[in-house]
């Protein structure tokens, strides 16, 4: 019997994006999913001109050592976190999912967002929802940057999906974010 720390492994490029900016790895793990429900809020970049750009000195790690460099060990800690608790990978794997999620302002109006996401935790659609009734839609036309929003793995989204109709119905009566009152 084989054990899995033998299974052969790829070189993955990682990165953690966390708005303005992002860290970056090379993670030699055994698929790319491994590395995702390993390592919270990363993604695994694939797209061949940025792995050939990324020769620029990122530490290399192999995913299976217990000693990670800063930034991806609390990513680490993170994920291992999440693991016991239920919901944890309940939405990981799926190509659209569709969430609810309430803001409560931060300095700006109180709003419900209803998200559609992909795969890889990004915005495909959006629906903001304001308390006065207000409905205004949005894509990745309107965006200037659609970095990952959603960590699939991450168990606290798990209650937070919504039926596909829901976010359809939504989406129909809300008014473009560019459309003229």
């Amino acid at each position: 019997m084989t054990s899995p720390h033998s299974a052969s492994k790829a070189r993955f490029l990682v990165l953690h994006d966390y708005g303005m900016g992002g860290t970056w790895w090379w993670v030699h793990a055994r698929s790319a999913g491994e590395v995702l429900e390993t390592f919270a809020e990363v993604e695994v970049v694939d797209g061949p001109d940025a792995v050939e750009r990324a020769n620029w000195d990122l530490d290399e790690v192999d995913i299976d050592e217990p000693a990670m460099p800063a930034g991806l060990d609390g990513l680490r800690a993170k994920r291992d976190a999440q693991r016991g608790r239920p919901g944890f990978g309940a939405l990981a794997g799926r190509s659209i999912v569709r969430l609810r999620r309430r803001w409560d302002g931060d300095g700006g109006e109180p709003a419900t967002f209803l998200l559609e996401v992909g795969s890889d935790g990004r915005r495909l659609r959006q629906v903001e929802l304001a308390d006065d009734g207000a409905a205004l839609k949005s894509g990745p036309d309107d965006w200037p940057f659609n970095p990952p929003v959603v960590d699939l793995f991450d168990p606290e989204w798990a209650d937070k999906e919504i039926h596909p109709d829901e976010f359809e119905a939504a989406w129909l009566r809300a008014r473009h974010v560019d459309d003229e009152e």
